[in-house]
């Protein structure tokens, strides 16, 4: 399942593939689309985000250009140089981290902060003083502006 074709792929590059490059471009486009369902998640190829299919096809596209991850090469005295820049990606088909974090927002998995709230098993809320059966039971807060909070009781506890 590639979340793009070959045909787009091609449309992209400034030359004609030959045969092991059309290969390679093949196997390129699944293991970008592979990489983009599991840093994002698994669409259905024909219904992923354009963006999702963007980022597959430029992806295909850098490791094709540069398969084998140099950042420096020289005719003269035969100079090649790799960067650890992408580490054991360098050479590989890849994401940058600006484009797994567009993967992670568009599949709503990129990690954060969050409150979330928390009740012990059986706990059921005390009575509010007022007598209202919806106030539960509130505790005041001491600083200006602050929203009382709910106060979860138990039958053995004075709280």
């Amino acid at each position: 399942m590639a979340y793009a074709t070959l045909d787009e792929l091609t449309g992209r590059v400034d030359w004609e593939l030959d045969e092991d490059e059309l290969r390679i471009a093949t196997t390129a486009l699944a293991d970008a689309s592979d990489l983009a369902a599991t840093y994002g998640r698994e669409w259905p190829a024909d219904r992923a985000p354009r963006l999702v299919k963007m980022l597959v096809l430029k992806s295909a596209v850098r490791y094709l250009r540069n398969p084998n991850g140099y950042t420096q090469s020289r005719a003269g005295d035969e100079t090649l140089a790799w960067s650890d820049a992408h580490g054991r990606d360098a050479g590989s088909v890849y994401f940058t981290r600006e484009e797994i974090r567009l993967l992670e927002n568009l599949a709503g998995t990129r990690p954060g902060l969050t409150s979330v709230t928390l009740s012990a098993w059986g706990s059921r809320l005390r009575p509010h003083s007022s007598g209202r059966a919806n106030a539960g039971g509130l505790v005041p807060v001491d600083y200006e502006g602050g929203r009382p909070f709910p106060l979860l009781d138990d039958d053995g506890g004075p709280w």
